[in-house]
């Protein structure tokens, strides 16, 4: 600015004029400030469903890192969602009678969720697990499904043998799947439902008539007391072994009134008792004969051997002397 003492000369002020750099500067400032780029995106692609996925399918897969190596490879397990349902699941691990949370969250539709790495170390912290899975659809209406809760068994050798891993549609490479939920059907639960024994034994006829039947408690009492508990064969044999005959014929003079369940809870009572009075006896050698039949009465045997019974080592019993239908117990 030129100084003058004319002071009809107008004085200019720079505050006046514009400064075309700063605002140049700042132009640029604020077009980088507002790049797209930096905004959050809150666009979220919508769920794809496909045709045949309302119908619930659920599965846990263990996946090997290294398959040419299965004797020292760890797993990866992982959540598999076969359907057009959320699902939120948690993943529980029996301890003795009780249970301890393992993993829990939420899958979207069709897709598959990892939920750890593991060496063959941690398999015996989860051999009996629990599954139960919530499905649900968002923004959208649905029918809605029943929760499912389902209990099995993951067995260790499997991790061992290669044959155990195969193709599947879920993986590039063979994996272990266990079903937890197919096409609305769940997992064969562990528990053994009064209804479904008595189907499996004598066919739907008279299924109905299960709930008609007095309770298990008072129908135990009611034999105990007319047929006495001292009907259980009792044999000796020469290597001292105690034979127990669980057929009901044996351990009931009539079943009549009986349920096929309430039949198989008396078995079991008689088998209980008799490992009660004999748990203390170190080395001594329980022969149940259960028979051969569907199976229920010795899978339920294996199943208080395991979860109750865990010190005492168990086999089948000699094929000559019992048939296909016995279990020999040594108590430890």
């Amino acid at each position: 600015m030129v100084e003058t003492d004319d002071y009809n000369i107008a004085k200019v002020h720079t505050s006046a004029v514009p400064n075309y750099n700063n605002t140049k500067k700042n132009s640029i400032t604020k077009e980088v400030t507002d790049d797209p780029a930096d905004r959050p995106v809150t666009f979220k692609k919508p769920v794809e469903e496909r045709k045949g996925g309302d119908l619930l399918s659920a599965f846990l897969a263990f996946v090997p890192i290294n398959i040419k190596e299965m004797t020292t490879t760890n797993f990866e397990s992982i959540f598999v969602n076969d359907s057009n349902f959320y699902m939120r699941f948690t993943w529980l691990v029996a301890e003795g009678n009780s249970w301890t949370l393992k993993y829990t969250d939420e899958v979207e539709p069709n897709t598959k969720l990892f939920i750890d790495e593991f060496g063959r170390d941690a398999l015996n912290d989860m051999e009996r697990v629990c599954f139960q899975i919530l499905a649900y659809k968002r923004d959208k209406n649905f029918i809605i499904k029943p929760v499912v809760d389902v209990q099995f068994r993951i067995d260790p050798v499997k991790f061992y043998k290669l044959h155990a891993f195969r193709e599947n549609d879920f993986f590039e490479t063979p994996a272990l799947l266990y079903t937890l939920i197919e096409n609305d059907v769940p997992q064969r639960p562990l528990v053994v439902n009064a209804q479904t024994l008595k189907q499996q034994m004598y066919g739907n006829k008279d299924a109905e008539g299960v709930q008609h039947n007095q309770g298990r408690d008072s129908l135990v009492r009611r034999y105990d007391d007319q047929h006495s508990k001292g009907k259980v064969t009792h044999n000796r044999t020469q290597d001292d072994k105690l034979v127990v005959d669980l057929h009901a014929s044996n351990l009931l003079e009539t079943t009549s009134g009986m349920s096929a369940g309430d039949i198989l809870n008396y078995q079991l009572d008689v088998f209980k008792r008799t490992m009660e009075e004999n748990k203390n006896n170190k080395g001594k050698k329980i022969v149940f004969i259960h028979g051969k039949g569907e199976g229920v009465l010795r899978q339920s045997i294996l199943q208080e051997l395991k979860y109750r019974y865990k010190k005492c080592s168990f086999q089948d019993a000699s094929f000559q002397e019992y048939g296909y239908g016995a279990t020999q117990i040594t108590i430890r």
